[in-house]
């Protein structure tokens, strides 16, 4: 097939490399010569990025492109990528001196350089989808990417069903209007859903996949402890001696956690560990962008012994030199999980390595289903989401930025994206009313007004300040707000409004890998000073917590229910378990487990309610306002509860006697819709709707607003529009995110279906071994709120351990 293809400088350059051609990345570019555009599935270190890029190289050595042209754009979900993807293009380029120019654009690139790149476009454009929508809402658009051949997305199955990726897949659509010719190339890591994925590249008759299968399993072990693994709490300090000895072992490695707070954490602890002095950096988003891409620069040339990270290097860096990666804590989802571990051995047909390190004794549970499932070749199954409207209001601002736009063009170019294929006139239409003039409630308010008709009867913005507000607001991406953490001279990077309020003058606090003492907040920056305090205040980031993947739930309630697994477990789990069979019951993988038992708290009984559903914290802490609700209303007295993402424990000052009677189908429909409205989560999710849709400006030109105002602005149009417009499409967003995310609807109706007169009730004369760690989480979260130390929380350990005869 080579001889046929002119990749002459490429494979030269390959050969000087000791390196080949694999077969998938020669059909990539075979394809797309055919005029087809190609998903490529494959496994971590397959060579995914140089398929994907072969044949705009192919194009650009052979044929002859209009000089200044942008030719090939390449969409990135990590600005990280980009960087590094970028740094290997560039190798080949370089080494066989080929008149190719490739740069990349992201919300780190200087203004200079972005005004530059405008004017002189390269041949290769790196970008991420934010960057893409704000080049496509300028009005030169439709000039700039007349020409572009090729378009590369990376990480494909990572946008697929989230916001980000409605508004990628909406200026695809875009693209396709401007330049109908260009090839799209996706590239993804193992997926169970191929086929959708390639529908939201493409839905062209020429579309196809090409698969590659993996020919070696990864080695996977769960770390080996001499140590007691906790009954709860989410940092595994327990195991930090442990880690270090793993970590010295290897030549490189990368310690993976599932929060900002953890990686702060777990990095301080290594540091105080470390007496090699081994070379040890952090890298995760709220960190300044010089010194994470210091550390992806120093992992690259094999400077570094280990960094600990967070999501921000989930995703295709390509660091060869990394042996031995390291997940602590459960990954909660077995495709995150993958895309990890491919991070080590970070090539084809060579098997990557793994350690795992359980923060408590659920989640080694956890851990032991995850590697059986990936044995198994069992992946995360996602449903298709319907694309969202709050995002397609921002991108109908985006296109009159652009160009003024008839509206049936529009709604046909709309349509022609994946995600909005269902989308029906009506709802576009209350949509483009909205960007208009704000909707029925708003209307009279001249800053809620955007867009108008033209003479032509095109709609376009109504003055330059809107596209100046859009450019500053572009994205999807809500966090909370953020201040810089600045020592001296420097910015170390950014942390939440709400954590500092939180301080006082003197408190330390964790971040960019050192102890720092607050001083004092002036202009949005927080200023600092370093500390040699050992007991530090430790930024808990909003967001942070991964959920707990459907099919990693159902693995563990298998797992957990087949008595003969246990013997390989290692013995303080199996006691653990086998004690729960003789006080109690193991949890039916088809059914749920509930338990009641009483307790004395402060000389006061107590009556505690345990749901065993191992459906994740989301529709957990959903089941719990539900049912304290109904068990409110039928007198039980229910005074709080907690929710992990294994169970839920609620307790109160009655016993429940008829679980059945507050555990049943009707809880969704008696007590859910009425619930929602009274929580703050639906004002939150407003708050997020308003702020994508364009609502809402979090930046104003010369001015950030702060937290404190945004959510003023955001909260009185709320409560006006509730109780003028009800139905607004902005609550109609925040309601129907709502179901889908923290409340998780889907998730937890098909939870009430499956345990439908399936619910297995005992009662209990004393807490079960089981239920310990739960009553530990509800002790820990009103300690950590008054700030007492862990003394009592090891002395209630001690009592309730020795209670059910464990050491």
């Amino acid at each position: 097939m080579l001889d046929n293809l002119k990749l002459e400088p490429i494979n030269n350059w390959l050969k000087k490399n000791n390196w080949f051609f694999y077969d998938h990345q020669l059909e990539t570019v075979k394809k797309t010569l055919q005029s087809y555009d190609v998903l490529l599935v494959a496994p971590t270190g397959g060579g995914k990025t140089l398929a994907g890029f072969l044949p705009s190289l192919e194009d650009l050595i052979n044929n002859k492109h209009p000089q200044n042209k942008l030719h090939t754009l390449y969409i990135s979900p990590l600005k990280a990528l980009t960087v590094d993807v970028h740094r290997n293009l560039t190798a080949p380029i370089e080494d066989q001196q080929l008149d190719i120019k490739v740069e990349t654009r992201t919300g780190d690139t200087s203004s200079y350089k972005k005004v530059r790149q405008k004017q002189v476009p390269p041949h290769m454009l790196m970008t991420t989808p934010e960057s893409l929508a704000l080049l496509l809402a300028s009005p030169d658009a439709n000039e700039y990417f007349k020409f572009i051949k090729f378009l590369i997305i990376d990480e494909i199955h990572s946008l697929v069903n989230s916001k980000r990726g409605d508004l990628l897949s909406l200026n695809l659509s875009r693209l396709e209007t401007i330049a109908p010719k260009c090839r799209r190339i996706g590239l993804s890591a193992t997926v169970k859903n191929k086929s959708s994925v390639l529908s939201f590249l493409s839905q062209k008759n020429k579309a196809t996949i090409i698969n590659v299968k993996e020919n070696t399993s990864p080695s996977i072990e769960i770390l080996e402890t001499e140590n007691r693994v906790p009954w709860s709490g989410h940092m595994a300090s327990y195991a930090i001696k442990d880690i270090y000895k793993k970590i010295k072992k290897s030549s490189m490695c990368i310690v993976f956690v599932n929060t900002r707070a953890q990686a702060e954490l777990v990095f301080n602890k290594l540091w105080h560990e470390n007496e090699k002095n081994l070379k040890i950096a952090i890298h995760h988003g709220s960190l300044e962008k010089e010194m994470r891409r210091k550390v992806e620069r120093m992992m690259s040339l094999g400077q570094l012994d280990c960094v600990v990270a967070t999501s921000s290097l989930d995703l295709g860096i390509d660091w060869g030199n990394v042996d031995l990666v390291i997940q602590i804590g459960s990954p909660k989802g077995i495709a995150r999980f993958l895309q990890r571990i491919g991070r080590s051995n970070h090539r084809f047909n060579e098997p990557s390595r793994a350690l795992l390190v359980p923060s408590n004794r659920f989640e080694y549970l956890e851990c032991i289903s995850a590697i059986s499932s990936i044995r198994d070749s069992i992946l995360d199954e996602e449903n298709d989401k319907e694309g969202s409207l709050d995002v397609l209001a921002q991108h109908i601002l985006g296109v009159a930025c652009s160009e003024p736009f008839n509206v049936d063009k529009l709604f046909s170019e709309v349509k022609k994206s994946w995600p909005y294929r269902n989308l029906q006139m009506e709802k576009f239409l209350q949509v483009l009313e909205f960007v208009k003039n704000g909707g029925y409630a708003l209307k009279n308010y001249d800053q809620y007004s955007k867009i108008g008709l033209n003479k032509d009867n095109l709609y376009t913005i109504k003055n330059k300040n809107v596209r100046n507000k859009y450019r500053l607001n572009v994205g999807t991406i809500v966090e909370s707000y953020m201040l810089k953490v600045k020592l001296g001279n420097r910015t170390l990077g950014q942390v939440e409004e709400w954590f500092i309020e939180g301080l006082n003058e003197g408190d330390t606090f964790l971040f960019s890998g050192r102890v720092l003492e607050y001083q004092y907040l002036v202009n949005n920056n927080v200023i600092v000073r370093t500390t040699k305090d050992h007991q530090p205040k430790i930024p808990s980031y909003a967001g942070g917590r991964l959920p707990l993947s459907s099919e990693l739930s159902f693995q563990v309630r298998s797992l957990l229910s087949k008595e003969e697994n246990w013997k390989n477990f290692p013995s303080q789990i199996s006691e653990w378990l086998r004690l729960q069979l003789k006080f109690s019951s193991i949890p039916n993988p088809e059914g749920l487990l509930v338990e009641t038992f009483p307790r004395n708290i402060n000389n006061k009984q107590r009556y505690f309610l345990i749901c065993y559903s191992f459906e994740g914290r989301n529709t957990n802490q959903t089941l719990g306002f539900l049912l304290s609700k109904r068990m409110q209303r039928m007198g039980y007295k229910p005074i709080g509860f907690v929710a992990t993402e294994y169970a839920l424990a609620i307790w109160s000052m009655k016993i429940v006697e008829d679980i059945n009677a507050i555990l049943n189908d009707d809880i969704m429909l008696d007590d859910l819709y009425e619930w929602l409205e009274e929580t703050p989560l639906l004002k939150k999710n407003f708050r997020d709707a308003a702020i994508i849709s364009g609502l809402i400006e979090r930046i104003i030109p010369g001015q950030k607003k702060t937290g404190k105002q945004v959510m003023f602005n955001s909260d009185l149009i709320f409560d006006v529009l509730k109780k003028h417009e009800p139905n607004h499409l902005l609550l109609q967003v925040a309601r129907d995110d709502s179901y889908r995310g923290l409340i998780d609807l889907d998730r937890l109706s098909k939870f009430l279906k499956r345990i439908e007169k399936n619910i297995f009730h005992k009662k209990l004369n004393q807490i079960s071994p089981l239920a310990i760690p739960l009553v530990l989480e509800i002790n820990r979260q009103s300690i950590e709120k008054s700030e007492v130390n862990d003394y009592f929380l090891q002395e209630l350990e001690e009592e309730m351990t020795k209670e059910v005869g464990l050491n």
